[in-house]
């Protein structure tokens, strides 16, 4: 996924590619250290641990709950104004229900989820999934 989102931004917007790193590398360390944290891991929390383990006997525990989570993880990045954030949520919130699945494990969800999040920031998509994008 990282490789596709690198050649779409060299595509489409290559004036964006290593942006984050390049024009603001303390910032960027910092996203690296507390967006794992403070976003992904209660992000985590609430989309696959909690609603897998609240919506199973509604959903079954299979596909149904899968969806689901990744749905209403895509879902809430509406709050950014940017249909781009949306359509690029829903697979890999699809991707990472899928792991929390297959695995019970919080923390490899996670740890899918924030290597993929610190990708995104890095390679120059991040400014489509932080409150930057509203008022565009």
């Amino acid at each position: 996924m990282t490789a596709i989102g690198v050649v779409l931004v060299l595509r489409f917007a290559p004036e964006d590619f290593l942006s984050l790193p390049r024009s603001d590398p303390r910032l960027w360390c910092l996203i690296m250290v507390l967006y794992p944290i403070l976003s992904v891991y209660p992000r985590g929390i609430i989309y696959r641990a909690f609603l897998f383990e609240r919506y199973r006997s509604l959903l079954g525990g299979g596909w149904g709950v899968v969806l689901s989570s990744a749905a209403a993880f895509a879902f809430v990045q509406i709050v950014f104004r940017s249909f781009l954030a949306v359509a690029l949520t829903l697979p890999a919130g699809l991707l990472f229900a899928v792991r929390y699945w297959q695995t019970g494990s919080l923390l490899a969800s996670s740890a899918e989820h924030a290597l993929y999040g610190c990708a995104i920031f890095t390679i120059g998509l991040g400014r489509w999934f932080y409150h930057g994008a509203i008022g565009r």
